[in-house]
């Protein structure tokens, strides 16, 4: 419980109390608190004997009234409840794939005082693209909030550093799938290919190892699902 206590000493020396009277009569922060821990527990995954990875988006779930007197200050709470949840996660040997994010909103079917929470776990996505490749591409990969480029040649996408766009994902493969880009055009084509991963890939729902692909295509490795864009002028190419 002495974490539970730092973290509502810390919210009310950084709000000035204001919103403790704010909430005298409905959901209280530590509340809040204490459930992101509870979702971090029962969703944790085994990566190893003393490492457990466990969502690190959180979306936080209120009635209108609540949401209304939390609004002036929920950059400040989740500020809070950001540093007591990786404080909790540290104690507990829990990894988080991401960014820790956690978000506000409005649920109509709760009543005052009353919340739940969502989560998910969405890995970090890096590569070594630029703002004006992406917006000059013909074909990308949205996956976890982010454009990612397919040149034409290959694109390796897995966990390691030597991939060409690398997902924190502990289910993806340090090379994992290979993206191939042949043609320019109304001929653009776009294949993809397992690499010999320990977790294999879903096409679209399938199960495969190597298969061409359309505008819209999803392809899942791990946790992660990548979506095809194709950007020319008819999309089904």
């Amino acid at each position: 419980m002495g974490a539970l206590q730092n973290f509502e000493r810390r919210l009310e020396q950084a709000i000035s109390g204001a919103f403790a009277k704010a909430f005298r009569s409905a959901v209280q922060p530590v509340e809040i608190a204490a459930a992101l821990q509870r979702e971090c527990d029962n969703n944790a995954q085994i990566l190893s004997r003393n490492r457990r990875m466990v969502p690190n988006r959180f979306h936080v779930e209120l009635s209108e009234p609540d949401l209304q007197r939390l609004a002036p200050y929920d950059s400040a709470m989740e500020a809070e409840l950001r540093t007591q949840l990786q404080e909790h996660a540290d104690n507990q040997g829990y990894v988080f794939p991401g960014e820790i994010s956690i978000g506000f909103e409005s649920a109509e079917d709760l009543t005052t005082g009353r919340f739940r929470i969502r989560s998910e776990a969405q890995a970090r996505v890096r590569s070594n693209a630029t703002h004006t490749q992406v917006r000059r591409a013909t074909a990308l990969v949205e996956v976890n909030g982010t454009e990612q480029p397919l040149h034409p040649g290959t694109t390796v996408v897995g966990r390691g550093t030597e991939a060409d766009i690398r997902i924190n994902d502990p289910g993806v493969s340090r090379r994992h799938i290979e993206f191939e880009v042949t043609g320019t055009g109304e001929h653009l084509q776009l294949r993809v290919s397992d690499l010999g991963s320990t977790n294999g890939m879903l096409v679209d729902g399938h199960r495969i190892t190597t298969t061409g692909l359309r505008h819209g295509s999803q392809v899942k490795i791990g946790n992660t699902t990548l979506t095809v864009r194709i950007v020319t002028e008819d999309a089904d190419v």
